[in-house]
């Protein structure tokens, strides 16, 4: 029991620590300097604390074994965390059919989005082209608004770091 104790906790420990580093990284791409800080704090300490635990018994695969799980783990629960919070900002760009632009471009406006249209030129001529800038939080409702419009609807999205200035709207769910 005690030994099955020692395993869960190397396992859950390191599940914590991978998670942390995963929203670490986010805060530092993201620019959030003291949030960042903060948690690579406790994530550090934590992964001082279980790889002494497992370097004084490397005699012991089965802690080895609980480090490498709880890594592993740890990735996959830092990735849901991760898009839960859905912290920062996206740039959307979509360019609709010809025969939807003018109902998905109504549809986007009033659920909130701010929308700049410009015009671009393709194999078949002009074409508008939406640029959406929005809360990552929103990218689901943006995507649901253009898909229930147009299907066939050329849509990317990227990360961005606004500067200042532009439209942002508190997009109700």
């Amino acid at each position: 029991m005690e030994a099955f104790l020692g395993y869960a906790i190397i396992f859950f420990a390191r599940v914590l620590d991978v998670s942390l580093a995963t929203i670490r990284t986010l805060m530092v791409v993201q620019g959030r300097k003291v949030q960042a800080a903060a948690i690579g704090f406790f994530e550090v300490g934590i992964y001082v604390t279980i790889l002494g635990r497992v370097v004084t018994s490397l005699d012991n695969p089965l802690n080895l074994l609980a480090y490498c799980l709880g890594f592993a783990t740890g990735n996959y629960v830092g990735i849901i965390l991760e898009n839960r919070i859905a912290l920062g900002n996206l740039f959307a760009q979509i360019i609709p059919g010809v025969d939807k632009k003018e109902e998905l471009l109504k549809a986007l406006r009033e659920n909130g989005f701010g929308v700049t249209v410009i015009v671009g030129e393709g194999l078949k001529g002009s074409r508008e082209i939406f640029n959406v800038v929005l809360n990552r939080k929103d990218l689901t409702k943006l995507r649901k608004i253009v898909e229930s419009i147009d299907k066939n609807a050329f849509l990317t999205i990227n990360n961005i770091s606004p500067i200042r200035g532009g439209y942002f709207n508190a997009v109700k769910k």
